[in-house]
């Protein structure tokens, strides 16, 4: 039977990229979005697929996304989550990061692909499958659009490493955590994208096919479960 795939924040940039490239491989993929609804049912019927509209910060659309994709496909055998939020705020300009901003940081980028994970559980069970959160290098390193939003990306990280402990050998989990990548969020970054042609080994942001060509090795190494993979052009080696 063909396998599904959720990759969530799916229309544009990195999550368009893994969706096209899961579907090339055979997978029937559910494509999702917060808004964007026109795009995301052109990207669905490209891909052969389905499309779901949730808005992730709100915790009860969250939990219901998964029980859509499995009301259309009867399973679950990926969750790429994939979607987060981001805007600069300089480290520094403490108060210029409001305690909403925090809670909206942490609403989207991790206790929404925590909701997601634990719905998506007895399903990925059945099926043997993975997940894939898409996080930061700025989970990593003390680098980021914002503190706020490189400390969402480091606990995203670490509850991957332990989700990969507590649900082994069912079910496995792993992080991708690309540096800049050229997306329409990232398009007016001009410091950034200084910074990656400057100091990185590689000279350039990232594309979106290359998190997706590393998302896709990620899911088909049936080996590989708690990892946290860089993919940041080497500028971690700076």
């Amino acid at each position: 039977m063909q396998k599904v795939a959720l990759v969530t924040g799916s229309v544009s940039g990195i999550g368009a990229a893994t969706a096209r490239r899961l579907a090339a491989e055979g997978m029937t993929v559910a494509v999702h979005s917060r808004s964007s609804r026109d795009a995301g049912v052109a990207l669905a019927a490209e891909l052969g697929g389905t499309y779901h509209q949730a808005d992730l910060a709100d915790d009860a659309a969250a939990t219901d996304l998964v029980p859509s994709v499995l009301a259309e496909h009867g399973r679950l055998d990926v969750l790429v989550n994939n979607a987060g939020i981001s805007w600069p705020v300089p480290h520094a300009e403490l108060s210029s990061l409001t305690a909403d901003d925090w809670r909206r940081l942490l609403d989207v980028n991790l206790i929404a692909p925590w909701l997601l994970c634990t719905a998506a559980l007895p399903a990925l069970r059945e099926s043997g499958g993975c997940i894939v959160n898409v996080t930061s290098h700025a989970g990593v390193r003390p680098k980021g659009s914002s503190i706020g939003y490189a400390a969402s990306k480091a606990a995203l990280n670490h509850v991957t490493k332990l989700l990969a402990a507590a649900l082994g050998p069912d079910v496995r989990v792993n992080a991708v955590a690309p540096g800049l990548v050229d997306t329409p969020m990232t398009a007016d970054w001009t410091a950034a994208q200084e910074l990656w042609k400057t100091s990185s080994p590689m000279r350039r942001a990232a594309q979106p096919s290359d998190v997706a060509d590393l998302i896709s090795a990620v899911i088909h190494n049936s080996y590989l479960t708690g990892e946290v993979i860089l993919l940041d052009g080497g500028l971690n080696l700076r």
